[in-house]
């Protein structure tokens, strides 16, 4: 099966370099590319693409085009992935496109895209509904978080941080024991401890790891007021 994607990215040479890179790929297929906020939104309503890629800044503002159109992609396309590339961590723009959930969203940094497979997979990964977050801005939401009074994340060691953070990223116990030169048994101990100190369990039919991961990603210090 085809993976359809849909680009948006104002810098032409990025743009067609985004573009040959997708193409590459035997499962993956550009289906349109865009250069402003207005034809991507146009692109999801008319294609509903499996995945947008796109940059978070683009004309007409250079703001946060890219959130919204990963919000008018949940409202118009539901089963739509969305990756957002952006130049640096923002972690406002992190909050808010996680903030109905995780599934079918990534956030990566653009260096990520000079690793051709890690973009790749990013790419499938998101387009079968899961989620894929940059190692940096991971780093970022666990210091944000630590300095959060009252966090759930309080309660974990910083090892157990650390694995929780590699879960996030969507990787299998060995990959992160491979990750972290620990022992697999070591990850499966610190992945039941999280699971312990979040409470989180299969109660509700959603598997532990899964509600993990949703709550590492949807709690954030709240936004300053303006």
């Amino acid at each position: 099966m085809t993976i359809r994607v849909v680009l948006a990215e104002d810098s032409a040479l990025l743009r067609e370099g985004l573009r040959g890179l997708v193409d590459a790929q035997d499962d993956l297929e550009v289906a349109r590319a865009c250069d402003d906020l207005p034809s991507l939104l146009r692109a999801i309503d008319e294609l509903r693409p499996d995945v947008v890629l796109t940059d978070i800044r683009m004309p007409p503002a250079h703001g946060d085009e890219g959130v919204q159109a990963a919000e008018h992609a949940r409202r118009a396309s539901p089963h739509t992935g969305v990756v957002l590339l952006s130049q640096y961590v923002d972690l406002a723009c992190v909050r808010t496109l996680l903030r109905d959930g995780a599934d079918g969203r990534g956030y990566l940094l653009k260096e990520r895209v000079a690793d051709v497979a890690d973009l790749v997979a990013a790419i499938r990964r998101v387009a079968e509904g899961g989620s894929v977050i940059d190692p940096k801005v991971v780093e970022a939401l666990v210091r944000s978080r630590g300095n959060t009074p009252g966090s759930h994340l309080d309660r974990l060691t910083a090892r157990e941080r650390e694995v929780l953070g590699e879960m996030a990223r969507g990787r299998t116990n060995g990959a992160i024991a491979e990750s972290l030169v620990i022992t697999q048994r070591a990850v499966e101990k610190h992945v039941n401890s999280i699971f312990a100190k979040l409470g989180v369990g299969h109660d509700d039919g959603v598997h532990p790891r899964v509600r993990a991961v949703l709550l590492y990603l949807s709690e954030a210090p709240a936004e300053p007021p303006t």
